[in-house]
């Protein structure tokens, strides 16, 4: 069984503010060590499941020599292997080859979100809002939706509740999610301790393995529409003229191709 492990930061236990996601800030070192736990967590399920060949994904921009570089390898399972991209979204020959499932790691709630701790889309300054087809969607369903191109199910998604219940609403009742906090605010939650959040993960990975027929593969639909609304006027120019986008507002675009992969790829590379 062949194991994809998508990991991002914000959704990490003991993790609420900036500074522990941001690379540079004093933080953001007890930050790594916090959520390569929690991706190791996920190995350990994974293996206990079966799973033969594991590779572990960064998807966290943390800034410089950190952006899709904050796990601490010294600290990595040695039971996977680890990408280091250049671009969100970019590694995608894993899922191609032919992988079984993903799991989803340390996830936080679309832009927005009541009570959603950290929560932003792609840009926590630049982006309001995105929609596949009409359905708003985060950064969970930007990752679902790369691996459901290639097939690939999305079995586990852990975080706080705001985004074990978006993942759940966008994916169905057969996902398994690991709720590590409850948001009390954007910066503020109640966490279950290190060690049991990892308890959980370890948990939640096994049993998500346990059925990989549990969620279908996520395909936002064919054609696909991109449509993203940016927070101001400014934040638009940098897409603007990027290929197949269509501005329809002072701060909002579409993009359109065949399907979502041909959509995503011809304007956000």
């Amino acid at each position: 069984m062949r194991v994809h492990i998508i990991s991002d930061m914000e959704g990490v236990a003991g993790i609420v503010k900036w500074q522990q996601t941001t690379g540079g800030e004093k933080a953001y070192d007890e930050g790594r060590v916090l959520y390569t736990e929690e991706i190791n967590a996920a190995v350990r399920g994974a293996k206990e499941a079966g799973a033969t060949e594991i590779v572990v994904m960064d998807c966290h921009g943390a800034g410089g020599a950190y952006d899709f570089n904050s796990l601490v390898p010294d600290l990595l399972d040695p039971a996977c292997e680890y990408v280091v991209q250049q671009e969100w979204t970019e590694y995608t020959s894993f899922i191609e080859a032919g992988c079984d499932a993903a799991l989803f790691v340390g996830m936080h709630a679309m832009a927005g979100t009541p009570h959603g701790v950290l929560s932003h889309t792609v840009s926590g300054q630049a982006w309001r809002s995105l929609s596949f087809n009409g359905t708003l969607v985060g950064e969970t369903g930007i990752n679902a939706a790369l691996c459901g191109h290639w097939g690939v199910p999305v079995l586990l998604v852990t975080g706080d509740r705001a985004v074990c219940k978006e993942g759940q609403e966008l994916l169905g009742d057969g996902l398994t999610t690991v709720e590590v906090k409850e948001g009390l605010g954007r910066f503020s939650a109640r966490m279950k301790t290190p060690q049991e959040a990892r308890e959980l993960i370890e948990e939640g990975a096994r049993k998500a393995l346990s059925d990989l027929s549990a969620v279908a593969p996520y395909d936002p639909g064919s054609p696909c529409e991109i449509a993203i609304e940016f927070t101001t006027p400014d934040r638009l120019q940098e897409f603007a003229n990027r290929k197949g986008v269509e501005v329809t507002g002072a701060s909002s675009l579409v993009v359109r191709g065949d399907d979502w992969w041909a959509a995503w790829s011809s304007f956000f590379f």
